[in-house]
């Protein structure tokens, strides 16, 4: 059973020979291949020779495009600063809807039209060609509160849950509609799934997030599904009190961060629904020993039972021990020590 195999057959309910391992890298892998951080953000052929040397060195049974949240956003013309060997990072007092009278007038970018995002396309259909028949490849969108943040600023759109609820409906609708547009290219190149990142949903309250957020989400993650492709929803952060909603959304993978225990996820999202994290990424991952991530890695897969995919809460950051990351691929192989 080849790594896609062993996915698929997750998904499916059917018998695995062993847990699969789908871990968060980007920085993490950029340094595997000593690529700097811009060129792996904005160079399509570097971010897959560094996630395909990455899932080969380590055991992963996945590649992914994930490499910072302004794709989409620079794409609609946000101002984006880029260092050299750091993640990009929105320029906040000058976003797109600063001046949300101009949320009409925006119009969603092509994906195939030379921008950030057709580099991401471009990221799968070449992760496809070179091991998408022995590993699962992902493709990656922002969610609408995440991607609605990377639009507005992300203090303005928390004033606008109160101040504008219109505003903030419509803007999410306008975040959907692009996202599922720029899914919709992903699959086309041969993206097995989609992940779904919406971090920025973390930061508010279970009120605000069962109002504004949730019916969003699960109209792209109904649109995903429609499109025949699988839904991994990964949410920075304490979730633990939308831990039963982020379970109605119907995603196939439900990756958690570390700050939510998934003890209670699978209490709350019930036997079927597959999990993946969540321990803790620094205090463990990076900062343990070998032994302390596969006895880490242990006590979630415990928690979670069956249904369980090993990986870190969130990315694995860039300076965690090689022999840490290989005691995630030696716990799924041999779960016993």
């Amino acid at each position: 059973m080849n790594s896609r195999e062993r996915i698929s057959a997750l998904l499916e309910g059917k018998r695995i020979d062993r847990l699969p391992v789908m871990p968060i890298t980007m920085m993490f892998a950029a340094d595997q291949i000593g690529a700097k951080y811009r060129d792996y953000a904005t160079n399509f052929r570097v971010l897959a020779e560094a996630q395909i040397r990455t899932a080969e060195k380590f055991g992963f049974d996945y590649v992914n495009t994930m490499s910072d949240p302004a794709r989409e956003a620079a794409d609609c013309g946000a101002k984006v600063q880029f260092f050299e060997d750091q993640p990009p990072a929105l320029i906040e007092d000058q976003a797109v809807l600063a001046d949300k009278c101009c949320l009409p007038s925006l119009k969603p970018p092509n994906p195939l039209g030379g921008g950030r995002m057709h580099n991401g396309i471009q990221a799968v259909a070449l992760l496809k060609e070179k091991v998408g028949k022995e590993k699962w490849v992902e493709g990656w969108v922002e969610g609408p509160c995440a991607e609605g943040a990377d639009l507005r600023g992300i203090n303005t759109l928390m004033l606008d849950f109160f101040d504008d609820p219109a505003f903030v409906r419509d803007l999410f609708e306008f975040v959907v509609a692009m996202e599922l547009e720029f899914a919709r290219v992903q699959v086309q190149a041969g993206a097995d799934a989609i992940g779904l990142g919406d971090a920025a949903a973390s930061l508010v309250g279970p009120d605000l997030y069962r109002e504004f957020i949730f019916p969003y989400e699960k109209k792209l993650v109904d649109g995903l599904h429609a499109m025949g492709t699988k839904v991994r929803l990964h949410i920075c952060g304490n979730t633990r009190l939308i831990l039963d909603d982020l379970g109605w959304l119907g995603c196939d993978i439900v990756d958690l961060d570390s700050l939510s225990p998934l003890e209670d996820a699978r209490q709350k999202m019930g036997a079927n629904q597959i999990l993946l994290g969540n321990m803790n990424p620094v205090t463990v991952m990076r900062d343990g020993s070998s032994l302390d991530v596969f006895k880490a890695t242990a006590e979630c897969h415990r928690q979670a039972g069956k249904k369980y995919i090993v990986g870190a809460g969130c990315e694995i950051p860039r300076d965690t021990k090689p022999e840490n990351v290989l005691a995630l691929a030696e716990y799924a192989r041999n779960p016993r020590g």
